[in-house]
């Protein structure tokens, strides 16, 4: 069957303000569609994957159609919800015999109420991980028989809204084929934010799946945590690393949720790619208090050139109420040995954490400060659905009812003891006290070793003008006109 796997259409300035979206702009590679991909090629299909990031929605609408297509599964975050309503309804006009299926974290988290919100703009929705369950639904399809008994579905049925019992997590991941990278196109135009790779083209990587933290903020498909984390084996990794290279990749981002979180499994992956001597740089991301010297030293010393470091937060009452599972002191001896071994060193912080007050976003802002990471974001804290913090908001604060605000940027989330304004205030204080200081500008200045770097610090410098220079910088509802606020 001809299968089209879409990412709606979209552009920075529906995430970013228009004033410094240069500088944090990012085109991740889509890894779960490319995952499902590769699983209905393996399965016979023929497939054609659409990435809206880099077409417009008219193009997108055009090249499906002349693919023509009898299964169209359309990706869909909780602020591109509205875009993948439109993508199905402007599809079905002209596709008449073709099957919509939705999926992505939105869909998953929700399921029979994305149906309901959609009227019937689409079949069915994919409640959990799509490898297994994509093909299943997809036989059931050729052959003429309901999607009743699909494990992983939540569908229609003569009229109604049957959800069938949820599909078992995959516990052998070893099992699945390898992303298809090959539907990208350009991997050159697939990077991350600026100043977070160094080489490219970047190939987004995991080694595992899901998280046995209970962070407010996170969202798990095994929500229980009964799985906890499912690992693949270094063995597996270390070929889809050997494949990526072939395939030209020059750098590797990997996006497990911790990638320290078994501490031997992380050193036995480190060391097994010093001692293939692979010429590659990567990135990952680790908890500061699953990582020491001597695994950040093999990390150094195996092509890991930086490391984000979830720090969330400069006061303990705050990261308690998260459940981050952390301490201040933690934060600070991660960073400092992550620097001392030479690794450069990215801490994401947020604001509007349910019972925080303005005054603690400042000592946030100050802990951020005396820190010295090499880079520093500044989130407002956003309860997607799914999440602990979404199932108990009437407990910890209110919630927009603007799609387009569950982004990190537009403070979907105010807690009691705070208001939207002094959320946005925050980040921008935090931005213009973080990159105006002297010290990070010539530290930076002095960094600069190729083109992409200068070309990154020009576009931060424009980025730092403009939050000087612009009044409420992240408050996209008064920067759009009127009855256009916020909308996606």
């Amino acid at each position: 069957m001809r299968c089209a796997l879409v990412i709606p259409s979209w552009v920075p300035e529906d995430i970013f303000s228009s004033k410094t979206a240069a500088s944090q702009i990012n085109y991740w590679q889509p890894l779960g569609t490319l995952y499902v991909a590769a699983a209905l090629r393996q399965a016979g299909h023929e497939v054609l994957f659409v990435n809206g990031a880099f077409i417009r929605h008219e193009q997108l609408l055009y090249d499906i159609r002349k693919f023509a297509p009898r299964f169209i599964g359309i990706y869909s975050t909780t602020f591109g919800w509205d875009k993948a309503k439109k993508t199905a309804a402007d599809l079905r006009e002209t596709l008449t015999d073709v099957f919509i299926c939705a999926g992505g974290p939105y869909p998953v988290a929700l399921q029979e109420k994305c149906l309901e919100d959609a009227g019937t703009l689409f079949d069915a929705v994919v409640t959990g991980e799509g490898e297994y369950t994509c093909p299943e639904m997809i036989e059931k399809i050729e052959s003429g028989q309901g999607l009743r008994g699909v494990s992983g579905v939540a569908c229609y049925e003569g009229g109604h809204i049957v959800r069938n019992p949820s599909r078992p997590l995959i516990d052998d991941l070893d099992a699945l084929p390898f992303p298809a990278r090959d539907l990208l196109g350009d991997a050159m135009m697939y990077i991350p934010p600026p100043a977070t790779y160094r080489r490219k083209p970047v190939a987004v990587l995991m080694t595992s799946r899901g998280c046995n933290r209970r962070c407010i903020y996170c969202f798990q498909i095994d929500r229980n945590r009964e799985k906890g984390i499912r690992f693949r084996s270094v063995d597996n990794v270390m070929k889809e690393i050997e494949h990526c290279l072939a395939l030209g990749y020059r750098e590797i981002k990997f996006i497990d949720d911790t990638l320290a979180a078994d501490y031997d499994r992380a050193m036995q992956l480190a060391q097994e790619i010093s001692k293939r001597k692979l010429d590659f740089t990567w990135f990952a991301s680790a908890c500061v208090n699953q990582v020491d010297k001597p695994l950040l030293q093999a990390f150094k010393d195996a092509g890991c050139w930086a490391i984000l470091f979830g720090a969330e937060s400069g006061v303990q009452k705050n990261l308690n109420t998260i459940r981050k599972g952390i301490t201040l002191d933690q934060i600070q001896k991660a960073v400092k040995t992550a620097q001392e071994v030479g690794i450069r060193v990215s801490t994401p912080f947020m604001f509007g954490i349910p019972g925080e007050t303005f005054e603690e976003g400042l000592q946030t802002i100050e802990f951020a400060l005396n820190l010295e990471p090499d880079i520093a974001n500044f989130h407002a804290i956003t309860p997607f659905p799914g999440t602990h913090l979404y199932d108990h908001l009437e407990r910890y604060g209110t919630i927009s009812d603007e799609l387009s605000d569950f982004t990190y940027q537009g403070a979907a989330f105010v807690p009691h003891t705070m208001t939207r304004e002094q959320i946005l205030q925050l980040r921008q204080l935090a931005f213009k006290r973080f990159y105006s200081r002297p010290s990070f500008l010539l530290k930076r200045l002095f960094e600069l070793r190729s083109p992409h770097e200068f070309l990154s610090a020009i576009k931060g410098l424009r980025s730092l003008f403009n939050l000087w220079n612009s009044k409420d910088l992240f408050n996209r509802k008064k920067q759009a006109s009127p009855g256009q606020a916020a909308k996606i």
